[in-house]
Parts: C-alpha cells; sequence; structure tokens
C-alpha cells in the first residue's frame, strides 16, 4: 500500500506520527501547499524512509494525478477541507486509485425553504459519482475520520450486535476542552466548523426521508462520561445523518453537538455581519474570502496542544428494543485525554481523535480484512475488526447503557 495524503495541517501531522509506529503501508507521501507544513510533518519521522514530502494544490486535479504517478500511489487520502473534496475525489478516480476522506463534499441550503428541505445534501456529489467508481472497480471510502467515521462504526456495531429494531441513532458531540490565553480559540478547523454550524442541520426519519431545521435546534443536555459531565448539545449538519440512513434500519437519525452558548454567540455574529461568506470580496483593489480571513485571525488548532486542558468525546447514542427485544438505549464512545495525546503523540486531542481513524482503516484495507468498490461509508464495513483494532492502538472505546427515553419501545 502506497499512500498520499493530502494535507499536512493537524490531522495529516497526526495521520503521519500515528501511522509511523505500524508496518501495514510500503510509503507514505505526504503533501501540502505550503512547504512550512510539509516540512514540520516530515519532522517527526526523520530518518524514516518510509515518508517523503511533497508539493501539491489540492484544487488541481491535473498536479494531484502527476502526484500519484510520480510517486506509484495505491491509496489517496484527503486530509484538508471540505471544498477540496472533489477535486482529490475526482483526480483519484481519474488516475485509478482508491480513495479516502474524514468529511464529504459540501451542501447547499435549499434556495427558498432552506430550514424545511434539503438542497445539496453533504455527500450527494461524490454518490453521485458511485456508479463510475464501482464500474472502475475502485473504492472512495468516504466520512471515514471521527465524525463521521468512528461514529458510523458504532451505528454498525448497535445494529448487528445490540439491538434488534432501531428508534433512533443519535451522534453525541461533547467536551470540557479548555485552551489558556484565548477568549475564543476553536479545537478544530473555523472553516469547518462556521460551515456545519451555520448551515441548516439535516434530520432523517423513515418516515418523512430528510429534512432541516434553523441552525442550533433542538438544544438538549447530555450527560457525557469519564468525567466531562452534562453538557448542552444543539443540531449541527453532519454526514453521519446522511451516510447511516443509507446502511442502518433506524426510525429517526441525528447530530448533536455541545458548542455552548459563547460559541453559538460568536458564529451567530459572525453570520450577521456576512463573515462566513465563502465567496470573495474586493478590500483595497484585492480580492478575499470572508472566512478565510476569520481563520487567518484565529489560532492554528494544531498548535493549540501544550496549552489546551481536558478531554473530548464523541459517541453515538443508540435506542430501540435490544437483541431480547426488550427497550434498550446505549451510548458508544471514545475519549481522548488531551494531555495523554500530547505526551503520546504530540497532537492536541481533537485532531489526533480524528486521525487515528482512517489509519485504522487504512490497516483493514491492506490486510484485506475490508474491502469494497464504489463509494462506501463506514456502516458498510463490519464494526468489530476496527474496534479491536482501535483498542489495539491504545486509543479505547466504551459503552454505558442508558435509560430508556420516555415512550420508547
Amino acid at each position: 500500500m502506497r499512500i498520499l495524503v493530502i494535507g499536512a495541517g493537524g490531522v495529516g501531522r497526526a495521520v503521519v506520527a500515528i501511522a509511523a509506529r505500524r508496518d501495514f503501508f510500503e510509503h507514505m507521501v505526504v503533501a501540502d501547499y505550503d512547504p512550512a507544513r510539509v516540512e514540520h510533518a516530515m519532522g517527526q519521522v526523520a530518518g524514516d524512509g518510509r515518508f517523503t514530502g511533497a508539493h501539491v494544490d489540492a484544487s488541481d486535479v491535473d498536479a494531484i494525478g502527476a502526484l500519484i504517478r510520480e510517486h506509484r500511489i495505491t491509496h489517496v487520502l484527503n486530509s484538508v477541507d471540505p471544498r477540496f473534496v472533489m477535486p482529490i475525489f475526482d483526480a483519484s478516480l481519474a488516475a485509478g486509485v482508491d480513495y479516502m476522506d474524514m468529511a464529504m463534499s459540501l451542501s447547499r441550503p435549499h434556495p427558498e425553504r432552506p430550514y424545511e428541505l434539503p438542497g445539496v445534501k453533504l455527500g450527494d456529489e461524490q454518490f453521485a459519482k458511485a456508479g463510475a467508481w464501482e464500474s472502475a472497480g475502485r473504492l472512495a471510502f468516504v466520512g471515514m475520520g471521527v465524525e463521521p467515521g468512528l461514529a458510523d462504526v458504532f451505528a454498525r456495531y448497535a445494529q448487528d450486535h445490540l439491538f434488534s429494531e432501531i428508534d433512533e441513532v443519535g451522534v453525541r458531540d461533547g467536551a470540557n476542552l479548555t485552551v489558556d490565553g484565548y477568549d475564543f480559540a476553536p479545537s478544530f478547523s473555523i472553516w469547518t466548523t462556521i460551515e456545519e454550524c451555520l448551515n441548516p442541520p439535516a434530520i432523517w426519519e423513515r418516515d418523512r426521508g430528510w429534512y432541516t431545521t434553523p441552525p442550533f435546534s433542538g438544544a438538549e443536555t447530555f450527560e457525557f462520561p469519564e468525567g466531562i459531565g452534562p453538557v448542552e448539545c444543539v443540531n449541527v449538519e453532519h454526514e453521519e445523518v446522511l451516510l447511516v440512513p443509507r446502511w442502518i434500519k433506524a426510525r429517526r437519525v441525528t447530530f448533536k453537538y455541545g458548542l455552548g452558548d459563547e460559541f453559538i454567540e460568536v458564529l451567530s455574529v459572525l453570520h450577521k455581519l456576512g463573515l462566513d461568506r465563502t465567496d470573495p470580496v474586493k478590500v483595497k483593489g484585492g480580492e478575499v474570502s470572508p472566512r478565510d480571513v476569520v481563520a487567518a485571525c484565529l489560532p492554528d488548532p494544531a498548535g493549540l496542544g501544550d496549552r489546551m486542558h481536558g478531554k473530548t468525546c464523541a459517541g453515538t447514542w443508540v435506542t430501540g428494543r435490544g437483541k431480547d427485544g426488550a427497550p434498550r438505549a446505549v451510548y458508544l464512545y471514545h475519549v481522548v485525554d488531551n494531555e495523554w495525546c500530547m505526551r503520546e503523540y504530540g497532537s492536541q486531542a481533537v485532531v489526533l481523535q480524528t486521525a487515528v481513524n482512517p489509519v485504522v482503516a487504512f490497516e483493514l484495507l491492506a490486510r484485506g480484512t475490508w474491502s469494497g468498490k464504489g463509494v462506501l461509508g463506514p456502516e458498510a464495513f463490519d464494526a468489530v475488526p476496527f474496534l479491536e483494532l482501535l483498542n489495539e492502538y491504545g486509543m479505547p472505546w466504551g459503552m454505558r447503557e442508558e435509560p430508556v427515553p420516555v415512550g420508547a419501545g
């Protein structure tokens, strides 16, 4: 297996650090438009001949294809923000190699009823090309980060091993992370955070299909494990809601994220001022994207690890009837502590938790444990080998029995 990682930001660097401890691949090329990022990533693996740095523009299909051919790449990992999904996705198909990402092609709200009806949904552009991938005999493995990714693996595990009927698959994400010295410092890409938090969140129901609601709707308090405690979560646009119903038989699928009042207020102000826009505006004779300006003004999340404290939790809350037919509710989860992440890998918790999952998935593909053709999400594969290997990587998952919701069953 010869892997091209496009994007040497926080997640890309963490992928390198994690993969360096494994022996399932022959070579890994780490490419970015910023040479300093590549140099930083390569510094983690100095002396390891399996790694090579390279330059690439993630929006340039031809340049990506040339890099794939130059290094005889067999698998591409997209580790940049989702505006570059389609160029990398298309370049991989054209080059005849397998592809993996951690975030899917962007959505576009319904032009007339954005808070009721979906427009172009997350991943629609990719699934529209599923036939071409299948005909080519290649795999486009989409949404294989932590959320989406591990959360979807949990949904498949719940269907296969815990439930006979599923009422709701509800992804719930929360943390108690703090960052010293900053009033506002997102722990993940602000570009991506703005995209998913300010777009209309999607919900799926068996009798209704996909529909949308206003941003930050559906507030609820969820009790997170391992000392994180209660966090208010709200509806956020996320790929799980678009992926899970394709393979998991559930009556309802939701995604709620613990943002906090201050974070919601900041995002709301950015939206009111138009600073969430991605289309360029003219400034003193030049053109610049307002969202890119916001991202440039905030600290790089990858560099915040030594100032961060606390834990982050990604997980999937599932309700329905257990294998014995009795009402049941569980929360399958993955918690990582920032102090451990920094000590063990030199990466902060959120990026490390994201990065470990594509590496685990690549190892399963290299072993032949997982295989497939077409455009497939994590739910399409047996969950058990993944969860077992995640434990082997030293990042164990957990499960907690939950109170059965009133009226369930």
